[in-house]
């Protein structure tokens, strides 16, 4: 008998193959004292455990950049610096010399006690590192025990699986081996989470916020995931299988619908043709994207240059990583993000405050306007980078003018002292903002005079406008980029910069929904940026409807009293010319139960 758990349907997509139960909980380390002869050899027992360990992870991280990158694989660098803490080691030691405790029971009773104290910090950088901590302390642990911790790179050779975790860090998430891992469930996690969008942009479906997962599937069921839906079925049936099977086929086949229009422009039948860019978070993304036929990048974030590193990169390492996204879309443009730092983002080398409500203090364009050699330091790599490219600057969760202008003035000051020293340089860069707060839009209009772009970020303009925490699993139903409101706030934005003849696009996760994409472009929006597994549904789909179709509906979606009401009016009109039984495989849940 089949079991069928629902979560969120975070990455669309079918897959079936047995499941592979990372549970990542300490291991039942025995109760052992030793005598003071042997307190030495514990303590050298307990250095060699660290020495496996960190070489272990250096490992990992060669592995990782072999495949991912410089950036994903600096992750690694920081848990090694966890692993050798002099501080940490040094009160270990003490309990084995002082307290005749034994390095697994010496190092399980340390790595408790800093959990629950970074637990209950008020720190927001300290709070963001407890899955690296948890990661490290149990590959301690099992060192010392001489036990497995079940690596995901142990992944049975040449078989397929899917990952079921309580959490997916960053540092699970980059470990992914696409050839085996199939789909991904976590009991943790919404749509808009890092590991959500990291799947997605992977095109790997993913079902997250799944409560009980680890209790629920044991290791080894047979798993049929439903990345659209949400739904997990565990030991499903032959008559599931086959269905499912059928609508893999039914993707395949859609996806020769998606390959005829890969290098064709997203023009519509009437003749109105939408720009199609990028989302850029991985140096692995732009390939995909270039291969997917993105236009050039719409947003290239630049957190993993930071994040999860034990120092700050140089300006040189910057300049290299731009120079090599422009030398991939040459001619194109590409519109970099600064740094958009706090909240849950914070690189290991940063003295991040401790924050009660991180998500609305200091990040984003606060910090680089509040540390400005950071700041500096990516102006100038920008710059450098700039000479024969298309760069464009564009700053986050800006809220006045003044910061708008406080960057130019930057960035023009760090443009003539590397005129002044004779480093080749662009003179100036386009600058653009971010609207993400209800409070960017009431004066999009002075935005518009001061900068010389716009770009929406959906998830946080949806995050403030509700004030419903993007990454709450309790709340997901309630996060909707539909809801009226943010459907105003979006028709607001396009007008105004429209108003002031500036270019104004999206680089939220809502232009790479189909139904997001059909309201936005209704709206107005003549940009997309999108992650690349999303350019060839979305071009498709725009392509296949009418772009006077497109505007009624926004009109009607304009007058709508509820989400669900906006995205009725979307799906008729996706109805009119696209089979309802495509629905579920390219990524759409009709609230009335159709398709």
């Amino acid at each position: 008998m089949s079991e069928r758990l629902r979560g969120l349907g975070v990455s669309p997509g079918v897959a079936m193959a047995p499941a592979w139960v990372i549970r990542a909980e300490f291991p039942n380390v025995p109760d052992r004292s030793v005598t003071a002869e042997e307190a030495e050899s514990e303590v050298a027992r307990l250095r060699a455990a660290a020495d496996k360990v960190a070489a272990d992870l250096q490992e990992l991280g060669e592995r990782v950049l072999q495949r991912a990158g410089v950036e994903e694989s600096r992750i690694f660098d920081a848990q090694i610096e966890m692993v050798r803490d002099p501080e940490l080691l040094g009160s270990v030691e003490a309990l084995i010399r002082h307290s005749r405790l034994s390095a697994e029971t010496a190092y399980e009773f340390k790595a408790l006690e800093v959990r629950a104290v970074w637990a209950q910090s008020n720190s927001a950088f300290l709070r963001d590192r407890l899955a690296d901590l948890h990661s490290i302390q149990l590959r301690m642990l099992h060192a010392l025990l001489g036990s497995s911790d079940d690596e995901i790179w142990d992944l049975p050779s040449g078989e397929q699986v899917i990952i079921v975790a309580r959490e997916l860090s960053p540092g699970l998430t980059v470990q992914l081996d696409r050839e085996h891992v199939v789909a991904l469930i976590s009991e943790e996690g919404t749509r808009t989470s890092h590991a959500a969008i990291l799947a997605h942009s992977l095109g790997i479906p993913a079902v997250m916020g799944l409560r009980g997962a680890l209790d629920r599937i044991p290791a080894g069921a047979m798993l049929l995931v439903d990345g659209t839906a949400g739904v997990v079925t565990v030991d499903p049936t032959h008559g599931e299988l086959n269905d499912a099977r059928v609508r893999i086929s039914r993707r395949h086949r859609l996806e020769l619908k998606l390959e005829a229009v890969l290098e064709l422009p997203a023009e519509s039948p009437d003749g109105e043709r939408v720009a199609m860019l990028a989302n850029v978070d991985l140096p692995d993304e732009i390939e995909a994207a270039i291969r997917l036929g993105a236009e050039g990048v719409g947003l290239l974030r630049t957190e993993f240059l930071v994040t999860g590193r034990s120092e700050l990169p140089t300006e040189d390492e910057q300049v290299d990583y731009f120079r090599r996204v422009a030398r991939a879309f040459t001619g194109r443009p590409i519109v970099i993000r600064s740094y958009d730092l706090g909240g849950d983002k914070f690189p290991v080398a940063f003295d991040a405050p401790g924050e009660s409500n991180p998500f609305l203090g200091w990040r984003s364009i606060r910090v680089c306007l509040d540390e400005p050699e950071l700041f500096r330091a990516q102006l100038r790599a920008l710059l450098r980078a700039a000479v024969n490219a298309d760069i464009r600057l564009m700053l986050p969760l800006v809220i006045t003018v003044d910061e708008v202008r406080a960057s130019r003035a930057m960035l023009a000051e760090e443009a003539a002292r590397l005129a002044a020293a004779g480093i080749p340089a662009a003179a100036t860069l386009p600058i653009g903002v971010m609207i993400e707060t209800p409070a960017a839009v009431m004066i999009a209009d002075h935005f518009a005079a001061e900068s010389d772009f716009f770009s929406v970020g959906t998830n946080d303009l949806t995050q403030y406008t509700l004030a419903v925490d993007r990454g709450n699993a309790r709340l997901a139903d309630r996060f909707s980029t539909f809801h009226p409101a943010v459907v105003k706030l979006l028709a607001e934005t396009v007008r105004a910069g429209k108003a002031q003849a500036r270019p104004v696009s999206v680089c939220g996760e809502f232009a790479s929904d189909p139904l997001g994409a059909i309201l936005l472009t209704g709206l107005g929006y003549d940009t997309l940026s999108v992650a690349p597994p999303s350019i060839p549904v979305v071009k498709w789909l725009l392509r296949t409807i009418p772009a006077v179709e497109r505007r009624a509906a926004a009109v009607i979606a304009l007058q709508a009293a509820t989400a669900d009401d906006v995205k009725a009016t979307l799906i008729d009109v996706l109805a009119r010319h696209v089979d309802v039984r495509l629905f579920d495989e390219i990524g759409v849940v009709d609230p009335r139960g159709r398709g």
